[in-house]
């Protein structure tokens, strides 16, 4: 009876132990499975953060891009403007220029279908005797003359130095050639018809004689 008391007995405390190594395995099959949980936890903050780090990092290098081509752009409509305002300048200066020398042509047209009057002038004037030079008449044209020589130089005309100074194709028209001991070589003897300048540009050559 005894014996068999004792196995009874017995039998709750294998039945315990046998409970508590299961749970103990149970808990053990449990543990890896929590660590790998806790582990995730642990990962996903940095991997989010990561993700954040990564997404800040694009769009500091979209905005830099963006910004990096409206710089671009910018610089490109500047030098636009810069080309096109130098073109104006250019256009305006050679307009400037080329109504400045149609002026210049058109003045150079009137004068010079004056200057024959101002050559009857002379040639009348010239043509009065010495007796005469008093009479009225006579001071009313050589007046009228001065006065319209006095117009002429004011608005640029001026007549070219020939006679007594060296020949210049430039300014003087050769119509004769002369042996002539008192001039030097190549130097205007005699002029037949005075040349006019109109601010440095030649209306009318004068025709003159060259000592040889």
């Amino acid at each position: 009876m005894k014996a068999d008391q004792q196995e009874t007995a017995d039998i709750p405390k294998d039945q315990e132990n046998a409970a508590e190594a299961a749970e103990t395995a149970q808990a053990e099959e449990q543990d890896p499975a929590e660590e790998n949980v806790k582990e995730a936890e642990a990962v996903q903050p940095d991997t989010q953060e990561g993700e954040e780090k990564k997404e800040k990092f694009s769009k500091r290098k979209e905005k830099k891009e963006k910004r990096d081509k409206k710089d671009e752009k910018i610089e490109e409509l500047s030098d636009q403007v810069k080309r096109q305002m130098a073109e104006f300048d250019n256009y305006r200066k050679r307009t400037e220029k080329e109504k400045s020398h149609m002026y210049e042509i058109g003045a150079k047209e009137v004068i010079e279908k004056m200057l024959p009057v101002v050559d009857n002038f002379e040639r009348g004037l010239a043509s009065v005797p010495e007796t005469e030079r008093d009479d009225p008449f006579v001071e009313g044209m050589n007046k009228i003359y001065k006065q319209l020589m006095t117009t002429l130089d004011e608005i640029g005309v001026k007549p070219i130095e020939a006679v007594g100074g060296e020949f210049d194709p430039n300014l003087h028209n050769a119509v004769m050639h002369v042996e002539d001991e008192a001039f030097g070589d190549n130097i205007v003897a005699e002029e037949f018809q005075k040349g006019y300048l109109y601010k440095e540009s030649v209306v009318r050559h004068s025709m003159v004689k060259v000592a040889n």
